[in-house]
């Protein structure tokens, strides 16, 4: 159980976000968001998330964290900070700190968010039904995971499935493989299915048509796309045929016909592109269960903040969901 008030946070490798949930069922109360860059570990960013919060001091925290969490301190995977629940606990003087995989809450906060409210948006015509659900989300890396039925709870299964190999599958997509860009000597789906990814996939279409790439960073991509520049364009259309496809493989892989539901930085950016149809012909193309993909239904997260939401789920009624966790208590 977690003693209120409790705070929340969600810590990727660019961004850091805290809220404060001060009793179970009222409004999450969002603090501002931080830079990892900005300071030189997480109590610094969360002491300045603080400073103009004017309720009751948290007593308890529980922290998604964009890494693998196998020990109560970890390092994040694309920043430099040190998660340490101890470390936090004890310089905020809280009674308990939990640390989960970022895509943990995500999971959970399909289970509370819904069209009708204005946090999702649909891809396709899929149907919703009861079954497993798959959350993924392209941003600075590629987080997945999954939310399965057990009886009458919620387990949550936080994956590393951004890191299995990926390949082309047609051979205009084979041409460009020799221009992608190897991390750690692989091209796994994070290296092309993040923002850093659609950097990429832009670079390489340039060099294989030998040509400059007129780009510095992600955002360069998606601004010359709206402005209708056709490089851009076709890497952010290809970049959408392939996060449908490996989206269609995570609904495969977790029997999820509850649905697949995307968050992130990027889809909410692009949900035009992503309903316009490469997308869900991708997603759907599964033989011999491509009847049963064009059934499951697909999400964009809109709602900005799905893993605070989730994490206030969680705490508010921890009984209802089985994670995997670490943590500290005082």
């Amino acid at each position: 159980m977690f003693a209120f008030p409790v705070l929340l946070g969600d810590i990727g490798g660019t961004n850091a976000r805290f809220a404060v949930l001060p009793a179970p069922g009222e409004p999450v109360h969002l603090l501002p968001r931080t830079l990892t860059a900005q300071t030189p570990d997480p109590v610094g960013a969360i002491r300045i998330a603080l400073q103009g919060y004017q309720g009751e001091a948290p007593l308890s925290a529980m922290f998604a964290v964009a890494t693998r969490v196998d020990a109560p301190a970890i390092r994040l995977t694309n920043a430099q900070w040190v998660i340490d629940a101890e470390e936090i606990g004890t310089a905020l003087a809280l009674e308990r700190v939990t640390l989960v995989n970022d895509y943990t809450p995500v999971a959970a906060s399909v289970a509370v968010l819904s069209e009708e409210k204005g946090d999702l948006a649909p891809i396709g015509s899929g149907h919703s039904a009861t079954g497993g659900r798959v959350v993924l989300g392209p941003g600075t890396g590629l987080g997945a995971g999954a939310l399965i039925p057990v009886e009458d709870r919620l387990a949550i299964v936080a994956t590393e499935a951004g890191h299995i190999e990926f390949g082309p599958s047609t051979d205009e997509e084979a041409a460009l493989w020799p221009h992608l860009e190897r991390v750690g000597g692989r091209v796994s789906a994070e290296v092309v299915l993040s923002g850093p990814g659609l950097f990429r996939i832009a670079k390489a279409i340039a060099a294989h048509r030998r040509v400059d790439c007129p780009y510095t960073k992600p955002n360069d991509v998606l601004s010359a796309a709206r402005d209708g520049d056709e490089l851009a364009q076709t890497a952010l259309d290809l970049f959408a045929r392939w996060l449908g496809r490996y989206a269609g493989d995570m609904a495969l892989t977790f029997e999820s016909s509850g649905g697949v539901f995307i968050a992130g930085g990027i889809a909410p950016r692009m949900v035009d592109i992503l309903q316009s149809g490469g997308f869900r012909d991708a997603f759907d193309r599964k033989a011999p269960h491509d009847a049963w993909a064009r059934k499951v239904p697909v999400f964009v997260i809109v709602n900005p903040e799905p893993a605070l939401q989730g994490l206030a789920a969680i705490v508010t009624n921890p009984g209802r969901f089985v994670f995997k966790s670490q943590g500290w208590v005082a």
